[in-house]
């Protein structure tokens, strides 16, 4: 194995692992199963890396394969009932988040309210524009799309999402 390509691997994994975290995370919002989707993508680049796969943007390639793992596990999960929660010891008596915490999750709560109402394809674009700064060249490049599309379909997410704003003000 080249020693460069260990290093460069190496480097990518300390800039891009909590951001990719946060991207598994925000899909599952499962902090475990969010883990072991980092882990997933961490391992399938190494091995594409190390089968002599070649990696011109390798940000990029951690998304797409990042997605990817995404996708395979929503494929595979199967559901589960809240009974079968409480059965495997499922308690929240234990929770007692402070002031911050619950301010933080209110804010949090409403940004998903309106994240919600929003196409799950809009939902996500907007996450890695604002959440993970990514650029549209980026996002385009994990999506497999071109990079005017992209800046459409952002444009029309945040439109959308003033558009449920103001509705939901005047309601107010």
């Amino acid at each position: 194995m080249d020693h460069q390509k260990e290093a460069q691997f190496l480097d990518a994994y300390k800039e891009h692992t909590n951001a990719l975290f946060r991207y598994c995370y925000f899909k599952t919002l499962n902090r475990d199963e969010a883990k072991d989707m980092l882990q997933d993508t961490f391992i399938k680049t190494w091995q594409y890396i190390q089968g002599g796969g070649e990696v011109l943007n390798i940000k990029a390639f951690l998304y797409r394969t990042a997605h990817n793992t995404v996708i395979d596990h929503y494929r595979k999960k199967k559901p589960v009932s809240l009974d079968e929660l409480f059965e495997e010891g499922f308690d929240t008596s234990h929770d007692t988040p402070t002031v911050r915490d619950l301010e933080n999750q209110i804010d949090g709560a409403e940004a998903m309210k309106l994240l919600d109402k929003i196409p799950k394809a809009y939902r996500d674009l907007i996450f890695m524009k604002y959440v993970e700064e990514l650029s549209i060249k980026e996002i385009a490049e994990i999506l497999d799309e071109p990079a005017n599309n992209i800046s459409v379909k952002i444009h029309r997410a945040i439109e959308k999402l003033k558009e449920i704003y103001h509705d939901r003000e005047k309601n107010i």
